[in-house]
């Protein structure tokens, strides 16, 4: 049998190349995991102690005051300290804003506690220098010599940058390093994340005195605490890499399924050949033994090379990176000996396992039986009748899961029944889509023509067997699907809950002088981008002591037109006031105001506070009419293109303000964040998903490949009696279309609605009203894309059938 064995593999080494190729890309997918995870945990971890080298303790969970008291106490008790952490603050170069959320931390004063490492330039000498991280400068054409304008209003800062610096760890960086005095001024907004403290004494000693005087915060030795930055930085990491292997799962069992479609197929054409073994005295043990041993080596040569494969890639991918993204601060590939030992051994499994179905059905057929044809499911047998039972239960107890989920908001449940559903599906494949492919087919007929017609008689000849390629197509399309229509619906969602919650696009407010000048409300209009805008009135009032002076404004008619949403500060009551954010001490606003103006004084209620209205408080009209005779513009309110860029209408902003001091409140850019998430999260469970279809694809052109093996004779009668070598192309053509369109169109009905239900499920708990969104756009994309790949999968199978003539075909066995 080793000889039979032998020789077999050697025969049909050609036909096992769509088997090979999707164990290939599982096993590659794991090891480029692998790879990747393993750079982004060292990048993340490499550097992190380099803040801490010369401290004795750490003490972090802080907040500015805290910190401020370490620095203060550090050279009273002969000790150096070095706060670590940012503040995220406007920056402006050369009259225009870089940002207006920009991490700037601050430089150690003791050279012994600095840990960043100088790239060009020199380190501050004075309070009014800074350096820049070298990233962020050459990004954003920032070089030594430049006046950077830190923070807005009153306690914006012009410093020169007179060097540019890099941090060893990604977890401490900063864009923008100022001294750590001047820093100081903004650390009530500075986002602490600790303060490193070498001191005299044992480090014991230097524990307890700190842990006494701070005991809300964490005191730690400096090894204990970069162990648990450590731990929390490979955290996020650890995830990705899980989430990643989740895809790769998904990748390896639609792999399962080409396989066990090539095995299916190739031993039913193979059927004659273990007959004739029988007959010459073979046992079923022995002919069982030979094929699992030929998909043993099978499955070990393609681990292998999935292997090879996916160490070359996961190299090539981090060299990627650091060479066009060295932001992400990609460490050292170390490949793990456990991931290389699983990936093998799954490979390897995978392959035996998928083969285990198909050799046992060729066992179980006797010798004069596998001269029959293969009929299929037949639904008036008693095995057809149990499989489409059993579908049938699978998909209406899915389907009454997912009821029952959408009840209760119960995510395992809605898991349970979409995959009860789809698996149901699945089984019920044999009868479904046969069905469909025919009734695809009268179409297709109207548009070839005899082509269309042989084309969908010859899919839907074997349902089992078209049942199975199609399937794996199905997995990928059903998961994309669902995904795309899902994050449209969050999208949908997100849009709404941006509206409710800042409605109002930008603003720009008089911060100096007696309010905005008539350049800059005509500059505003022409900012790019901006749609509506609305001048508000106001003037300089004095609220309660503790509050201080502010800018007082009084919303007109026109400005409700500009809101997003219904909003009370664009028309408040008469009794009402709206303060902003900066003008309550920590955020706590009184119930109620005293507003003077001049000798007029008014008590107002407090409606809200907040920064969407910009830097100003919102008044009545008829409040302010009665406060100030003669208001002067102090505001303006915008309404812009959610199209538009947000970063440069920020910085357009920033320029129109410049030489005025005005203050510019934008939510331009917490919108463009949202949606940067939410593509980023598209196009990467997407492209992951990606994986899966391209290798169901493998399957349906392994499945042609093998098809037209199968049928060279009957190609060959069929030109014989007329039909061109073009026709039998478009057959093959349609055939490949047929299988990927009917099983995109399934699959895009079964995405819509596990989407639907996991919309109902896992939002409408938070928004009562949750709609879904049908990108329509992107699943016509879906579906030219796949029945485009159809086509191109026909390609090699339509040109090798087309070359054979009808004399050398009817010779063919």
């Amino acid at each position: 049998m080793r000889t039979v064995v032998l020789a077999s593999m050697r025969r049909n080494t050609k036909r096992y190349v769509a088997a090979t190729l999707a164990v290939v890309i599982g096993v590659a997918f794991i090891i480029v995991t692998n790879a990747l995870s393993s750079a982004a945990r060292n990048g993340m971890t490499s550097g992190l102690d380099a803040p801490y080298e010369n401290a004795d303790v750490v003490v972090s969970d802080l907040d500015g005051a805290d910190a401020a008291d370490l620095l203060d106490r550090a050279p009273k008790a002969g000790a150096e300290a070095s706060m670590l952490g940012w503040a995220r603050l406007p920056v402006g170069h050369d009259g225009k804003e870089l940002s207006d959320a920009v991490d700037v931390g601050a430089l150690p004063r003791d050279d012994s506690m600095r840990w960043q490492e100088l790239v060009d330039g020199r380190f501050p000498a004075v309070d009014d220098e800074a350096v820049v991280d070298a990233n962020a400068a050459k990004g954003n054409d920032v070089r030594i010599g430049d006046t950077l304008t830190v923070g807005i209003g009153k306690e914006a800062l012009d410093v020169t940058v007179v060097g540019t610096v890099d941090s060893p760890s990604a977890m401490v960086q900063s864009a923008v390093y100022l001294t750590q005095d001047v820093q100081a001024r903004w650390l009530d907004q500075t986002m602490v994340n600790s303060v490193a403290w070498n001191g005299s004494g044992s480090v014991d000693a230097q524990i307890d005195e700190l842990s006494a005087a701070h005991p809300d915060a964490t005191v730690q030795t400096t090894d204990d605490f970069v162990a648990d930055q450590q731990k929390l930085a490979t955290n996020g990491i650890d995830v990705i890499a899980m989430v990643l292997l989740l895809f790769a799962a998904i990748a390896i069992a639609t792999s399962v399924m080409v396989i066990a479609n090539t095995f299916s197929i190739l031993f039913a054409q193979r059927t004659r050949d273990f007959a004739l073994l029988r007959c010459v005295g073979a046992t079923k043990g022995q002919v069982l033994r030979s094929i699992r041993f030929e998909a043993l080596g099978l499955g070990v040569v393609s681990s292998v090379l999935g292997l090879l494969v996916g160490s070359g890639l996961g190299l090539g991918l981090v060299a990627g990176i650091r060479s066009f993204a060295p932001s992400a601060r990609m460490g050292e590939v170390a490949f793990a000996p456990g991931w290389f030992l699983g990936a093998f051994v799954m490979g390897t499994l995978l392959t035996v396992v998928a083969s285990w179905l198909p050799t046992r059905r060729v066992i179980r057929v006797s010798p004069l039986a596998a001269l029959r044809p293969d009929t299929g499911v037949d639904a008036r047998s008693a095995a057809g009748r149990v499989q489409i039972g059993l579908g049938l239960l699978l998909v209406v107890g899915g389907v009454l899961a997912m009821a029952a989920a959408i009840s209760g908001t119960s995510v395992p449940l809605m898991l349970v029944g979409g995959v009860a559903t789809f698996f149901g599906v699945v089984v019920l494949g044999p009868t479904i889509v046969p069905a469909l492919i025919r009734l695809a087919g009268t179409l297709a007929a109207r548009v070839v023509g005899p082509p269309g017609r042989l084309a969908a008689s010859n899919a839907a000849r074997n349902p089992r067997r078209t049942a199975a390629t199609t399937a794996s197509l199905l997995v990928g399309v059903t998961l994309t699907t669902a995904v795309l229509t899902g994050l449209a619906s969050a999208r949908s969602i997100m849009d709404d809950e941006m509206d409710a919650a800042h409605p109002l696009d930008a603003s720009i407010s008089a911060t100096t002088g007696d309010g905005l000048d008539q350049e800059v409300l005509a500059d505003a209009r022409d900012v790019p981008g901006v749609e509506e805008v609305a001048e508000l009135p106001g003037t300089t009032a004095t609220l309660d002591q503790r509050i201080g002076e502010v800018r007082v404004v009084a919303p007109g008619p026109e400005a409700a037109s500009l809101m997003r949403s219904e909003t009370g500060f664009a028309s408040p009551a008469d009794d009402a006031i709206y303060l902003p954010i900066d003008a309550v001490e920590s955020g706590n606003a009184p119930d109620r105001v005293r507003i003077t103006v001049g000798g007029e004084a008014r008590t107002l209620r407090v409606q809200g506070i907040g920064e969407d209205w910009g830097n100003v408080a919102v008044v009545a009209p008829g409040t302010l009419a009665a406060l100030d005779s003669a208001p002067t513009p102090q505001a303006i309110w915008m309404r812009a293109d959610l199209d538009r860029d947000a970063e440069g209408f920020s910085g357009d902003l920033g320029a129109v303000t410049a030489a005025s001091d005005a203050s510019v409140e934008s939510t331009l850019q917490e919108r463009a964040f949202v949606d940067l998430q939410l593509n980023v999260m598209t196009g990467a469970i997407v492209g992951l998903l990606g994986i899966a279809v391209f290798i169901a694809l493998i399957g349906i052109a392994n499945t042609l490949g093998l098809s037209v093996l199968e049928r060279n004779r009957e190609n060959a009668l069929l030109r014989a009696l007329g039909l061109t070598r073009r026709q039998l192309r478009a057959t093959l053509a349609t055939e490949a279309v047929l299988l990927s369109v009917v099983a995109t169109l399934l699959g895009s009905g079964l995405g819509v609605g596990f989407a639907w239900v996991g919309v109902q499920t896992m939002l409408r708990q938070f928004v009562a009203d949750a709609p879904m969104t049908l990108p329509l756009g992107q699943l016509a994309v879906v579906v030219l894309v796949s029945a485009l790949a159809g086509l191109a999968a026909c390609v090699l199978p339509a040109r090798r059938a087309a070359k054979v003539t009808p004399a050398a075909g009817l010779a063919m066995e």
